[in-house]
């Protein structure tokens, strides 16, 4: 079976959908190598490929324009062999990262069907 990624691009929740164990880790080997399909408008400063195929590729980036830093997380998709952008989320400080989390370590026990006791 093929991995497969599904991206819900909903106001910042990206979930990453079924992959078996080995493909869920970050790909962290010759990740400043390779070569990331962006604008040259973006300094990029250091990247994590999350998944890589033929078709899909899917990183969390640190960019830098006009002097000022975020993160983004990258989906492309590769057609006519060119990379093309599919989607795009960026977390600009700190405080986007912690509604960001909390939102995902509330949905997340629902991944496996987990009742959430409180």
């Amino acid at each position: 079976m093929q991995a497969r990624s599904i991206y819900a691009d909903v106001r910042g929740l990206i979930c990453l959908g079924e992959q078996n164990q080995q493909n869920m880790q970050p790909n962290l080997e010759g990740a400043q190598a390779e070569q990331l399909p962006l604008s040259s408008f973006y300094k990029v400063i250091d990247h994590v490929t999350i998944f890589r195929s033929e078709k899909w590729w899917e990183a969390v980036v640190l960019i830098e324009s006009y002097g000022r830093r975020s993160i983004a997380m990258y989906l492309w998709q590769k057609r006519n062999d060119k990379w093309k952008r599919k989607h795009k989320f960026q977390i600009r400080d700190p405080r986007d990262w912690e509604k960001v989390k909390g939102a995902v370590d509330k949905l997340i026990p629902q991944l496996s069907g987990q009742s959430i006791s409180q």
